[in-house]
């Protein structure tokens, strides 16, 4: 891990196909200006059930609503007189270099929100030279998605269970991924009552309340759930290392619990794997001591959006002991970010890097590849904007000396 910037090894050509992409924005998305205005024509587009899976938290939304509030907790002290002309938003993550300092993370039925939503987000990630997780409850192969995102990393759900996980593992290597995340804050289902109460459930239950839901939204009924079922059959949940489950029907979800998954799975995993191996939903220091002693090459510091244990902390909280812990591993975070002053905060608190979820999803399922190339485009900018006022030209020059608490002593 280094902040050192180096030549890009992506070929010069990505970067402007992705600048021509994002140079002509389409009407339909001209009145988003940020990130947080796509969840409305989203709201608009989604069935009531899919629209609330993805936004909803657990239980009172005590957590997801704390990670936004985290950062509010924080100002700028900006400096001046400082030549910023020159600025760029490159970061180096496990010896690579991209071009932004933030990607899409993991996330579940992705291509439930978005007509082919994996594949899209892959494509404008590897178009931008960022980073995409491919999600374990992703609807599409592994090795399809691996074929369009050369930038992908893949995210998994395993039980405790070393027949499963060497499996797995194994695949994910064939498949040609460098980098592998273990997601390890899903013990069990978190008590996601909003998604009984808008009709979702995992599969999907073929009922006349779902049907109402999509008579009332046409639009992703045809274009996305339809076209799907046209082009490429009935999808299913195809990599969480048992067989195929199918996203709708009258049938009830066979998984593996994951309660029994412990440190020695871990170094399994870590025997097993070649390249480089994260975890997702770290939040206490002392398991980040223990990570760092299993040979864990980096920590994405999340509490899962807000939808497994509520209230718990927010990751913008720990994180400077986090980092504290960290030593040689790369540190990551997801939960909350919706600005470029967000992405600042968490790089200042000593993040290397950021991802950002639902936004990106939502701008996937009312514009494809469109929608998240603007997402991105306005998200880059927000950084840009802000570099200058605060008086830096690279991300590494981002450091807790540009914080001050909102309400403390400077």
């Amino acid at each position: 891990m280094s902040d050192t910037v180096t030549q890009s090894n992506q070929p010069a050509m990505r970067a402007s196909v992705a600048t021509q992409q994002g140079a002509a924005t389409p009407r339909g998305l001209r009145d988003i200006l940020s990130l947080e205005d796509f969840e409305a024509p989203a709201r608009g587009f989604l069935p009531r059930p899919i629209f609330g899976f993805i936004s909803g938290g657990v239980e009172t939304n005590a957590a997801r609503e704390g990670n936004r509030a985290a950062f509010k907790e924080y100002d700028f002290l900006p400096r001046v007189l400082v030549s910023t002309r020159m600025r760029h938003q490159k970061t180096t993550l496990f010896g690579r270099t991209y071009d932004l300092p933030f990607g899409f993370p993991p996330m579940g039925g992705t291509g439930l929100a978005a007509y082919m939503g994996d594949t899209v987000l892959a494509k404008v990630a590897a178009e931008l030279n960022t980073v995409m997780i491919q999600s374990g409850a992703s609807l599409m192969p592994m090795e399809k998605l691996k074929d369009v995102g050369s930038t992908a990393w893949f995210q998994a759900y395993l039980p405790g269970e070393p027949e499963i996980i060497a499996p797995l593992v194994e695949r994910v290597q064939r498949a040609g991924f460098e980098v592998l995340v273990l997601t390890v804050d899903v013990q069990v289902s978190g008590n996601r009552e909003n998604n009984v109460r808008s009709g979702f459930s995992s599969p999907l239950k073929p009922t006349l309340r779902l049907a109402w839901d999509g008579m009332l939204r046409p639009r992703w009924t045809l274009g996305t759930f339809g076209r799907t079922i046209l082009k490429h059959g009935m999808p299913h949940l195809e990599n969480l290392g048992y067989p195929r489950i199918p996203v709708l029907g009258n049938i009830e979800r066979q998984g593996r619990s994951r309660d029994g998954l412990c440190w020695e799975h871990l170094e399994l995993m870590r025997r097993l794997w070649k390249g480089k191996l994260v975890l997702k939903g770290v939040l206490s220091k002392e398991d980040v001591r223990i990570a760092r002693e299993s040979g864990v090459d980096g920590i994405m510091v999340s509490n899962h959006g807000g939808r497994q244990l509520d209230s718990t902390v927010a990751p913008l909280r720990v994180l400077p002991s986090v980092v504290s812990e960290a030593g040689g591993m790369a540190i990551m975070m997801d939960s909350g970010i919706r600005r470029g002053t967000d992405v600042l905060k968490a790089l200042a608190l000593g993040a290397h890097f950021v991802f950002v979820g639902r936004p990106f999803l939502y701008a996937a399922s009312i514009g494809g590849e469109a929608g998240v190339h603007h997402g991105a485009k306005l998200l880059r900018e927000e950084i840009s904007r802000n570099m200058a006022m605060l008086g830096i030209s690279s991300l590494a020059e981002m450091k807790r000396e540009f914080l001050v608490p909102s309400r403390g002593p400077i």
